[in-house]
């Protein structure tokens, strides 16, 4: 690199890194997600308005898609599998009717629009994506993250991401082949479920071994490099086999869930996350023109395209029909799509399968439910404990009632 390129990157470094930063801490400050104000600092700082940020600049995309892999590493990290078990059947089938129906649901109206195949299953599948970690938070603030919506929205949500990653494969593959071949996406499957499954058992069979070698070497620090270099290489594994490299970073996360009595890794690699995550939210933002968004045609498809990402994943809440939980409640918090929607709206304009105009619509209609999702989860857990109170105060007088006859 010559000096003059070290120079514009640092000081496009600072840039993204300060203003990412302080715009995300504003909105934390009003209870909303940091994620959206990186995004915000991004589309300020792009092209389209400010126009700082020089979105060809290869370090910097480097660094972002350094970003991508820490950030699914860090959701591999949180979800917990045993946990996966425990909701068993009703996460499962919530899982898969939320992967399903934004879909199904999707596809008629692109069509309608003039719409090619590729491009209408590429956006219908970015509408799939859940991020859990926005409704995770809402609930920990209401210590509901223990009740039955909690947990089953949360294995719904590590199966919704493991369904997302194979999809994401098979559109690679579909970006490099120019189809979709039913032997392809067999394949895809069977290679993911493959990796994934070696990678949870051999989590489990090595990793008192990992933990007790890391205790050892007694060096400060040293388990963040080692997962660093963890996850990296397991991307690097899986872009080998023909997966997206985020499917390894999440292979890499599951196998270092472990919560230790002193501090969780989590929270000792979460560093990382809050170094890289910012820039890659900051470039996604910054690709955004909203002068292309707000157009008679863009404008209803961001209309539509949030009814359906709304309107899908409640549905899918009915999965939970099995179970007394809310399945109003369990809908809701599936609805933001956050960090892993990103990531699909990314590949789609990096890969040519989509235009700046409805890269720019989906980040818009992103944006949009993870704004929604947090006063919509604290209405339906309200509704629900409210009843539940009522109901149990109800009780209660009826018991007394008979005692004083």
């Amino acid at each position: 690199m010559s000096e003059t390129l070290v120079a514009e990157t640092l000081v496009q470094l600072i840039v993204i890194l300060f203003a990412a930063k302080l715009t995300g801490m504003i909105f934390s400050h009003f209870k909303q997600s940091k994620v959206l104000g990186e995004l915000l600092a991004g589309l300020l700082l792009g092209p389209s308005l400010l126009n700082v940020l020089n979105l060809h600049s290869e370090p910097i995309i480097f660094l972002a898609e350094l970003g991508v892999i820490m950030l699914l590493f860090e959701v591999g990290l949180e979800s917990k599998f045993d946990e996966l078990m425990k909701s068993g059947f009703s996460a499962l089938m919530v899982a898969i009717i939320g992967v399903a129906i934004p879909v199904l649901l999707a596809l008629p109206y692109l069509f309608s629009i003039g719409l090619d195949f590729n491009v209408a299953f590429f956006i219908g599948a970015t509408l799939t994506a859940t991020s859990v970690g926005l409704t995770m938070r809402v609930l920990a603030e209401m210590n509901k993250i223990q009740s039955l919506e909690g947990k089953i929205i949360l294995g719904a949500a590590v199966i919704d991401d493991i369904l997302g990653l194979i999809v994401l494969s098979i559109l690679t593959d579909m970006v490099n082949t120019g189809s979709i071949e039913p032997f392809n996406i067999a394949k895809i499957i069977g290679l993911s479920v493959l990796f994934l499954g070696i990678m949870i058992v051999a989590g489990k069979l090595l990793e008192e071994k990992i933990f007790n070698l890391v205790k050892k070497l007694k060096v400060e620090r040293t388990f963040i490099v080692m997962a660093f270099v963890f996850a990296i290489s397991m991307s690097y594994i899986a872009a080998g086999i023909g997966l997206a490299t985020i499917v390894g970073a999440f292979a890499a996360g599951l196998v270092l869930e472990r919560e230790e009595n002193e501090t969780p890794i989590r929270k000792r690699t979460h560093i990382l996350v809050e170094l890289f995550a910012p820039i890659f939210f900051a470039t996604a933002g910054a690709a955004v023109n909203v002068f292309a968004v707000i157009t008679p045609e863009i404008i209803p498809m961001v209309v539509i395209l949030t009814i359906i990402a709304i309107v899908s994943k409640v549905v899918a809440g009915l999965g939970a029909w099995n179970t007394k939980a809310s399945k109003l409640a369990v809908g809701v918090g599936m609805i933001p799509r956050g960090e892993v929607g990103l990531i699909f709206a990314s590949f789609g304009l990096q890969k040519g399968l989509v235009g700046n105009d409805i890269y720019s619509a989906l980040v818009l209609v992103i944006m949009i439910t993870t704004f929604l999702t947090p006063p919509l989860l604290q209405k339906a857990m309200d509704r629900i404990y409210s009843a539940s109170k009522y109901f149990e105060k109800q009780e209660e007088d009826d018991v007394a009632a008979i005692q004083e006859m």
